[in-house]
């Protein structure tokens, strides 16, 4: 480990270590934290929660494919914690399921892209073109906003339904011609040749919010220590992945099972966080108004409830 990045994990784990004693006590030695996380890069936290668990404590990382089986699993109580897109969170809450958004996870990690012979340079050439969304993702909302921004609807382009994992392969087998996809799909068609970016959809509103940690209410309300605590590890997780690009690099290929030249390339386009600030909450409102204008929900959440930013607060200034 080059020293810089030993000294970044060193400060990170007594930050982590320093917790008081009511924090300790919300991790019984024996405890198994439940995490959820979607098959991505930019949900590649969890897998260094346990650098940073008090001892004892167990943390067990349940990947899922779609950001609905991630929301619909904290719901349940299947997982503790959930790390998928801010859409699926939104619709839960909307819905009046008692998910609650405790942090932020990541930013950026979405991106257009297109056929390297496939003609399409701009989202205006998306027009009539075979395009893989996924239904129900942070994508398809920003995809929505990024077309309507250039005069089009959804009408304007053959809309396929691909998951994020099938969507460079598509592309690599001509099944379709452009896809609004998450890394490290965006990487792997670069690493093989295959894909071109088209664009990184963060000039809307929304930015570059993308993934978020969330509970459901009753933990929240229950085992707030417990929650706080849990955000420590996710904070120090983050900052520790983002300040050791290799540490990153090497999770990644892991827990993956992709090159390294694809992880590389996807890479760049990921900045793992925690903190909810006040650019989170006027992005994530306004991305709610897009997901009801477009009838994705029938109502808006009740932000007061549905975002909690006090656990983020009370961290930040320990």
């Amino acid at each position: 480990m080059h020293p810089t990045s030993r000294r970044n994990f060193l400060r990170l784990a007594a930050s982590a270590a320093a917790l008081p004693a009511a924090s300790l006590n919300a991790f019984a030695a024996d405890r198994t934290i439940k995490v959820g996380t979607l098959k991505l890069i930019h949900g590649i936290t969890p897998y260094f929660y346990e650098k940073f668990a008090p001892a004892g404590v167990k943390v067990q990382v349940v990947p899922f494919e779609s950001p609905t089986d991630g929301k619909n699993a904290v719901v349940t109580g299947t997982v503790d914690f959930g790390i998928y897109g801010l859409a699926a969170a939104t619709l839960g809450a909307a819905n009046g399921e008692p998910v609650v958004v405790v942090g932020a996870a990541c930013n950026r990690g979405m991106a257009v892209v297109a056929g390297v012979k496939s003609g399409i340079n701009s989202i205006k050439d998306l027009k009539g073109k075979r395009v893989a969304i996924w239904p129900g993702s942070t994508q398809e909302v920003v995809i929505l906003d990024r077309l309507s921004a250039e005069g089009m609807t959804i009408k304007d382009i053959k809309s396929m339904r691909v998951s994020f994992s099938d969507m460079a392969s598509a592309l690599e087998r001509g099944d379709i011609d452009a896809y609004v996809g998450a890394e490290p799909a965006a990487g792997i068609s670069l690493a093989k040749g295959i894909g071109k970016i088209v664009e990184y959809p963060y000039s809307t509103p929304t930015g570059s919010l993308n993934m978020v940690l969330s509970t459901r209410r009753e933990l929240t309300k229950t085992e707030p220590e417990f929650v706080k605590s849990f955000l420590k590890m996710h904070r120090a997780s983050s900052e520790y992945a983002m300040s050791n690009r290799d540490a990153f690099i090497e999770m990644a290929m892991q827990k993956l099972g992709q090159p390294r030249p694809s992880i590389e390339k996807a890479a760049p386009n990921v900045e793992l966080t925690w903190n909810i600030d006040d650019k989170f909450l006027t992005q994530a409102h306004y991305y709610g108004t897009q997901m009801l204008a477009k009838k994705q929900i029938r109502q808006l959440p009740d932000y007061k409830t549905f975002i909690d930013p006090t656990f983020v607060k009370a961290i930040a200034a320990s």
